[in-house]
């Protein structure tokens, strides 16, 4: 009788002290989430591409909530890559096709890639839109892995990570964006600009249908 109800004691301290304990952990975990930094922290994430800055060529400030209400091909371009010159004519294509039904490409330089973007942003200019017929946006050279990697660009690999790993993997990786600023799809840089058209169709009838 008094090995029962002593094992009966037994049990109800430790429901008490694991009552105790879940009091103080989810309390603790409460004020943490709802405490000043965590709520900042929280309001800081970007919800869409529209909540960065980027430089342009000219190292203007460009917000890309500018861009709200377009489909969006985010490409990182080189001047120097075996494929530089079929990504820009397919490129071109698509921009000549879709530019006024709400379409828009832009570039960003990276030579973080073999060195194949070395040039300045004069140069890079000449070789985009003088010697390839580029029309479309084309912005300051920057960084796309590493430290150092643009914001947005952090911001796009962590929405569509690639295969082995969310790191860039070569020039002229492209990220499909909608009209809400959202990424939807992510493609690798042997992907030809042109057979990415199907899905920029699909994205611009979508919108167009919306009521």
């Amino acid at each position: 009788m008094n090995n029962t109800i002593s094992l009966s004691n037994l049990f109800s301290i430790l429901i008490l002290g694991l009552s105790l304990y879940l009091f103080f952990f989810l309390k603790q975990n409460q004020s943490t989430t709802t405490s000043p930094s965590f709520q900042n922290m929280a309001a800081e994430a970007p919800k869409s591409i529209y909540d960065f800055t980027v430089k342009d060529i000219h190292d203007a400030d460009v917000c890309l909530k500018d861009y709200a209400g377009k489909v969006l091909l985010i490409v990182n371009v080189a001047s120097k890559c075996g494929l530089t010159e079929s990504n820009y004519k397919e490129l071109n294509e698509l921009y000549e096709k879709y530019k006024t039904q709400g379409f828009e490409i832009l570039a960003f330089p990276c030579n973080q890639f073999a060195g194949q973007e070395p040039g300045t942003h004069d140069e890079i200019k000449e070789v985009a839109c003088s010697k390839f017929k580029a029309e479309f946006p084309v912005f300051a050279k920057i960084d796309v892995n590493g430290k150092d990697a643009a914001p947005l660009y952090q911001y796009l690999k962590s929405q569509k990570g690639g295969l082995f790993g969310n790191a860039i993997k070569w020039n002229f990786t492209k990220f499909l964006v909608n009209k809400e600023g959202k990424v939807v799809d992510r493609y690798a840089p042997t992907t030809g600009p042109l057979r990415i058209e199907k899905d920029i169709q699909g994205l611009l009838a979508v919108s167009a249908s919306a009521p």
